[in-house]
């Protein structure tokens, strides 16, 4: 015995730059729909997925890096104020 089902999904038409087409067929692997490659390349990502991605020495580095950008922000933004008062 076989059974056959039918999903149909609710379909929309796009107009998209050849340019834009050219981007989302190269990124299409094979066997893959266009749909297919938009949920993948649009698929919402975890802050976890991030999780370990450097090493200690990086992220100390990087740590580093913005506390000194967050100061020179400050300044700035305390240095603009006073100009302007």
């Amino acid at each position: 015995m076989q059974v056959h089902t039918r999903t149909c999904m609710a379909t929309k038409t796009i107009t998209i730059t050849e340019d834009s087409y050219q981007r989302l067929n190269a990124l299409k692997e094979k066997n893959e729909s266009f749909s297919d490659v938009i949920r993948r390349v649009t698929g919402k990502v975890k802050l976890t997925d991030f999780a370990g991605i450097l090493t200690e020495e990086e992220a100390d580095k990087l740590e580093k890096s913005i506390e000194e950008n967050r100061k020179r922000s400050t300044k700035r933004m305390l240095r603009i104020r006073e100009e302007l008062s």
